[in-house]
């Protein structure tokens, strides 16, 4: 028997837009067409599966969680559906799977045993942030989170500004949401006036916020961003 298709299944960045709205329509079909899913998150998935029109009933769709907390050793014994020729979706908390995102692990497990993955087109939320940013966006590179601690994020924030400067790349990372205004005083306080900041918030959202200023002038017109879904991202 031919395996399933392990199909990368993009989710909505807020859960107050509509996914008709930053899903294709193709790909709505697609999801309603899966009863088996690998989630990073069960109740969110839920949420995402209903609003998008999924033609079961919840308690009928299979959902098996692999996040932080998942051992790599369990990730093979997640393709045994698609071992036994079902096809199954891969699906993050927001925006791309397998992006930023603890199911790479599956997606390598899958190409270990020759199972076709097939990205779906979607909303991903560092894409969105460095096309709206107005920075570099032939070179550019993903930090992930920086250190929790101020003196640790701000060297590490002089680091990523010499890199930038160096590569002439574009710098683009993420903070938890309560972070926000700490991770921005840091970028101001560590940064030379010249170094541009963009910050993307709220993407695709109701009250989506996207600005890109000079660290002088993010001092001269200081804001808050407040505890919401953020991309950061720097060019020196």
């Amino acid at each position: 028997m031919a395996p399933g298709r392990l199909f990368l299944i993009p989710a909505w960045l807020a859960e107050d837009t509509p996914p008709d709205r930053v899903v294709p329509g193709a790909v709505l079909e697609r999801i309603r067409a899966l009863d088996s899913f690998i989630v990073e998150n069960a109740k969110s998935a839920r949420a995402f599966l209903a609003a998008c029109g999924h033609p079961r009933a919840l308690r009928e769709i299979r959902l098996r969680e692999l996040n932080e907390h998942t051992p790599a050793a369990q990730v093979p014994a997640l393709l045994d559906d698609l071992i036994a020729g079902k096809d199954v979706g891969l699906l993050s908390e927001a925006g791309l799977a397998a992006v930023a995102d603890p199911g790479t692990l599956l997606v390598a497990a899958a190409h270990a045993r020759a199972i076709a993955v097939v990205p779906l087109p979607g909303a991903s939320s560092l894409l969105l942030a460095l096309a709206a940013s107005g920075l570099e966006g032939q070179r550019f590179r993903f930090a992930g989170y920086l250190p929790t601690e101020s003196a640790a994020r701000r060297a590490r924030i002089a680091e990523l500004e010499r890199d930038s400067a160096r590569n002439a790349e574009t710098q683009i990372f993420i903070e938890t949401p309560y972070r926000n205004d700490a991770l921005l005083g840091d970028l101001l306080a560590s940064c030379r006036a010249a170094t541009r900041i963009a910050v993307a918030a709220d993407l695709t959202a109701p009250g989506e916020w996207i600005r890109m200023d000079s660290v002088e002038g993010w001092k001269k017109r200081p804001e808050s961003i407040g505890k919401r879904p953020a991309i950061f991202l720097l060019l020196a």
